[in-house]
């Protein structure tokens, strides 16, 4: 059962994240150029693809290798829809829906087929691997969703940015499209806390804590944790959908292991267990790509491999974990400083020894 002061902790700590959200959002457009405006949006839709990995392993339990899958699904069906449809509204939709379509029956037959959480890893790294070489192989023109061609490997390029509900013919500027993706952001953010602070994510959690215990008490852990892994599916779809809109196209490389190796990373660095954590590292591991890819005496892979073996090893927990650890530790030196001494015990009289008639 959770202290009074753990949950007071809880509570300040969204509402500082949710404070520093919104101003970011409102201020970011005065602070920086459009280049800068243009990476911050992709680190938004890189933070919001690191939200639903941290997600369904931290709080579910779910160890998924192939969450790439649900990404380029995601970006993929709003690019087909959107070319199609011409306006933006419903493509966004059915971007997230149909990683959720995908991920509740691929779900089901995992979870409630009894797979061992070695073999859902591997299960959905597969599937991963499977859509690259599937739409890998859609060159030719004769590859086409209605007007949308798949393009191959060279993907689908010139994709429709998100456009105001029914104004299809004016697209949103740069500032307008960071507006949506932080907005998202945020927005995703509450979501996922308010599921958690739920029944439901109680049960999520304690399943991950001791499944058979869970089961024991009446819970059925394979329900739970399918509708878990289709939340993550639609929050990754999401992402895949910014995530096009910000490079204004989307190839089968998103469907890479390179894709579901990074989004890993990003929870392992920011920390396992929490919600700001995963997107702290999406942000920082890409400031890193970008400023190693920046300098010509190393090699970037090399460099950044090596910052990040460093950093597992170093500080295991991740980032967030660690700071909050430290920040309780100099918030209770600072209230022990603070109390009042406690008062000393009143000297005990000496007792009258026996046989002297007092």
């Amino acid at each position: 059962m959770v202290s009074r002061s753990g949950r007071f902790a809880s509570a300040a700590g969204f509402l500082t994240v949710l404070v520093c959200g919104l101003a970011l959002l409102v201020g970011a457009p005065h602070l920086t150029d459009s280049f800068g405006l243009v990476q911050m949006t992709g680190f938004t839709a890189l933070a919001m693809f690191a939200l639903s990995q941290g997600f369904v392993w931290g709080y579910g339990g779910i160890m998924s290798f192939g969450q790439a899958a649900f990404l380029g699904l995601g970006g993929y069906a709003y690019a087909v829809s959107v070319i199609n449809l011409g306006d933006s509204t419903l493509p966004i939709l059915i971007a997230i829906a149909v990683p959720m379509l995908f991920a509740a029956a691929l779900g089901y037959f995992m979870f409630f087929g009894r797979i061992s959480d070695a073999y859902v890893g591997v299960i959905t790294l597969t599937v991963s691997v499977i859509l690259f070489q599937l739409f890998n192989a859609t060159s030719g023109s004769q590859y086409r969703i209605g007007q949308a061609e798949l393009g191959g490997f060279n993907g689908i390029p010139a994709v429709p940015v998100i456009n105001p509900i029914g104004d299809p013919g004016d697209p949103l500027d740069i500032e307008g499209l960071w507006g949506v993706a932080m907005g998202a952001l945020i927005g995703v953010y509450v979501l996922l806390r308010a599921i958690l602070a739920s029944r439901f994510g109680r049960v999520v959690v304690a399943i991950r804590e001791n499944e058979t215990r869970a089961q024991l008490i009446g819970y059925d852990p394979r329900l739970y944790k399918l509708l878990a892994f289709t939340i993550s599916a639609g929050i990754a779809g999401l992402a895949g959908c910014l995530y096009a809109n910000w490079g204004g196209f989307i190839s089968p490389t998103v469907f890479g292991l390179s894709m579901s190796a990074q989004v890993i990373i990003f929870v392992l660095v920011g920390g396992l267990g929490t919600l700001i954590g995963p997107m702290l590292g999406a942000v920082l591991i890409q400031a890193l790509i970008i400023t190693a890819g920046g300098q010509s005496m190393l090699d970037p892979n090399l460099g950044l491999g090596i910052v990040l073996v460093g950093f597992v090893l170093l500080v295991p927990e991740g980032l967030v974990p660690v700071a909050r650890r430290l920040v309780q530790r100099a918030t209770g030196l600072v209230t022990a400083s603070a109390a009042p001494p406690a008062a000393e015990p009143p000297t005990p009289k000496p007792a009258l020894a026996e046989g002297t008639g007092r």
